[in-house]
């Protein structure tokens, strides 16, 4: 008797071991998919946020060059990383005169106090207009896009409020 219950035994220890050696195999393949996906999610999150600051670095450029002068649709090409090659290329919509404030002739508004004399009291009424920079962000490794509204507030002088803001 007591050799078919060691018998017995034997074989149940076979199956139990195959058993938890198929559980062990699916917990190790469940945590590999897992760090993958996180590994690939991380990923998208930096190319994101590298766009964004890309997009950032062209709204500057922007900001800085006379926009309101003659607003037109442009591309400006992003090297983030200062290796002379282009990264992303962020395309810029016109930018829109959303709104204007008219802020009377006879009271310079503080700000206006180094402008020149485009913006010299009593010449006419200035205007606080907010601006709107809509730009597509593309990143030329990946493909991926990122879109970007910027709203900016600039000062304008009755004539450059006529000539690029729509009543």
């Amino acid at each position: 008797m007591k050799r078919s219950t060691a018998q017995a035994q034997r074989g149940a220890t076979l199956i139990v071991g195959l058993i938890m050696l198929v559980l062990i195999t699916l917990l190790v393949t469940s945590a590999f998919t897992l760090s993958n996906t996180n590994v690939k999610s991380v990923g998208n999150m930096q190319i994101r946020n590298e766009a964004v600051s890309a997009a950032n670095k062209a709204i500057e450029q922007v900001l800085s060059s006379p926009f309101t002068d003659a607003p037109a649709a442009e591309s400006i090409d992003v090297d983030l990383n200062n290796d002379t090659a282009t990264d992303y290329t962020v395309d810029f919509a016109a930018p829109t005169c959303v709104s204007a404030t008219v802020i009377a002739g006879s009271s310079a508004p503080p700000s206006s106090i180094s402008l020149g004399t485009g913006f010299a009291v009593g010449t006419g009424n200035f205007y606080q207009t907010v601006w709107d920079l809509d730009a597509m962000v593309t990143d030329d490794a990946s493909g991926a896009q990122v879109h970007v509204h910027q709203g900016v507030r600039v000062l304008l002088n009755e004539a450059e409020y006529t000539a690029v803001c729509p009543p």
